[in-house]
């Protein structure tokens, strides 16, 4: 799996500026057990480099768009992370093995109780996982390092905005559902200045605000 996602890294070098994954980020997607974060009757497909139903209409991301995600935020061990989205929690334990705290949002309760049992039972106590809405991020937490979203919003949720450290950064798809989406790189400089980078095309399942 690592060696597809290096080639995928090569082929799309003039889009995202990376050639290859950095040495940490390498090391975090050769360890995480992607297969037991995925459905079950999954397993034989665990590492392959593409995507996976996990049920309520959502999918564990791509090993390559979860290793581009993560590089693009320039983790640190130092940096706490908010991850939007926990799904499987497959982005939560990669973005683990790197930052000192992650903490995970999922609207989709079954979803979110399942990923922290398993992410407990795999050892991750530096992970925090929270049932709520994506949209408000978790202010009581803030601010944030970085932020990685793993759905897809029409735009940059402004609350997210808000709960980005300045010196952070952001990675997040934006566009219409069923639509190709843009990766994004979102930054805040130190006077609170934001400016952002579109990465590559990308088709994740919608950010569902929550009610």
């Amino acid at each position: 799996m690592v060696a597809e996602i290096e080639a995928t890294y090569a082929d799309t070098r003039a889009l995202t500026g990376l050639a290859a994954m950095s040495p940490r980020v390498r090391a975090a997607m050769a360890k995480v057990e992607r297969h037991r974060l995925v459905a079950a009757g999954q397993q034989a497909l665990a590492y392959r480099n593409h995507p996976l139903p996990i049920g309520h209409g959502q999918t564990i991301s791509q090993p390559y768009i979860v290793a581009l995600s993560t590089d693009l935020i320039a983790p640190a061990p130092h940096m706490v992370a908010l991850e939007v989205g926990t799904g499987s929690g497959y982005q939560a334990a990669v973005l683990a093995e790197i930052v000192k705290q992650v903490y995970s949002i999922e609207l989709l309760a079954p979803l979110g109780h399942e990923a922290a049992l398993r992410l407990k039972e795999m050892g991750y106590a530096n992970i925090e996982v929270r049932i709520g809405d994506g949209y408000q991020g978790w202010p009581e937490r803030a601010p944030f390092d970085a932020i990685v979203v793993t759905a897809a919003a029409p735009s940059i949720p402004p609350a997210l905005l808000a709960q980005l450290k300045p010196g952070g950064r952001m990675v997040i798809p934006v566009g219409a559902t069923g639509e190709v989406q843009r990766l994004l790189v979102v930054t805040k400089d130190a006077g609170g200045t934001v400016a952002q980078r579109e990465v590559l095309p990308v088709r994740f399942v919608p950010l569902v605000p929550g009610k």
